[in-house]
């Protein structure tokens, strides 16, 4: 459909072609899908004062006294295992964690494999649309890296908010269980039984931790590592705290429900008002796209010169450019950390 380029236009297509692959394989690499680490810190600082109980004037050896201290000791130690699992860490979850979240059956192979195909694909529709083989060359490889990196984000995104969505009903559930009688491990096994998934699976595998002798603590902290949310976080922290220095263990997870039931309001809220600026910004981002598309299928030859001509295919280069730009700017802009 369109003719050979000029070995020296090919050249710095080539050039450009390579630039976009290595922006996305360090995209791949570096981008990262856990919460700010200062929003996260800010987050924990709160919950540990509220966690605190409130002494207006005590005695040095009362048992109010002793149990503050003891809280803080146990939120202090929980913030330094916290800093020191994180100093362990990759920026962001790895490639095997990300699948294991997104709860697929994949191993690195088989994703690796999937990549290749997708490439393949890729490189295999760009030459039957008459594209030269070094420019579909280019745009397989980008499609190679980001599309099973985009549709493992996609999947993992999604089972997190099925997660977080259900599992305030689930803290429901534990507070019911141990104002009635029950004791806490029973309350876990109705959750493994009773509850929708993906809660019914997590805490299924809380449940087969303690039948292997794993403290209840430990198995909820490793809840949290494998559900990087922060309603996890806060579920492990204050199971934790009233495992090692007591009190009402249904009062405090009734609050922790308040809590989380107040976050998915404001969320809620949060994203009906961004929905606007949201749907804004997907039509500025598609209409240049689609314009030119339909520009190439109605007429072909009056947009072939940006293909063959050296100034069209800078003009290409620096389109792209600015609007990648442009368009992660406006995603940043319209999402929101709560």
């Amino acid at each position: 459909m369109i003719a050979g380029l000029d070995p020296a236009y090919g050249s710095l297509l080539v050039v450009v072609l390579a630039s976009v692959s290595v922006c996305g394989l360090l995209y791949v690499f570096t981008a990262g899908n856990g919460a700010d680490e200062k929003l996260y810190r800010d987050r924990f600082a709160a919950i540990a004062d509220a966690g605190a109980p409130s002494i207006e004037a005590g005695q040095p050896g009362s048992d109010q006294t002793r149990r503050k201290r003891s809280v803080e000791a146990t939120l202090k130690e929980a913030e330094e295992k916290r800093k020191a699992t994180n100093a362990n860490k990759t920026v962001g979850p790895s490639l095997v964690q990300r699948m294991r979240q997104a709860e697929l059956p994949w191993s690195r192979t088989t994703y690796v494999a999937i990549s290749f195909g997708v490439g393949i694909a890729a490189l295999a529709v760009f030459l039957a649309a008459g594209l030269v083989w070094y420019a579909g060359l280019g745009f397989a490889i980008a499609a190679g890296l980001l599309g099973p990196h985009g549709f493992v984000g996609f999947k993992r995104g999604r089972r997190l908010r099925k997660f977080g969505d259900a599992f305030p009903s689930a803290v429901d559930v534990v507070v019911r269980g141990v104002k009635s009688g029950l004791p806490l491990p029973d309350c876990l096994r109705i959750i493994a039984t009773e509850m929708p998934e993906p809660v019914r699976s997590e805490f299924r595998t809380v449940v087969e931790d303690q039948t292997i002798g794993v403290p209840i603590d430990e198995a909820l902290s490793r809840l949290a590592e494998r559900i990087p949310l922060t309603e996890t976080s806060f579920f492990s922290i204050v199971i934790g705290v009233q495992g090692k220095t007591g009190g009402s263990l249904a009062e405090a997870l009734g609050n922790l429900s308040k809590v989380l039931r107040e976050r998915k309001k404001m969320e809620s809220k949060i994203r009906s008002m961004s929905q606007e600026a949201k749907t804004s910004g997907s039509i500025i981002g598609a209409l240049p796209i689609i314009v030119g598309l339909l520009v190439f299928f109605t007429s072909p030859d009056f947009i072939a010169i940006m293909f063959t001509d050296m100034i069209g295919n800078i003009v290409l280069a620096g389109s792209a450019i600015w609007m990648a730009t442009g368009i992660f700017v406006m995603k940043k802009m319209i999402s929101f950390d709560f």
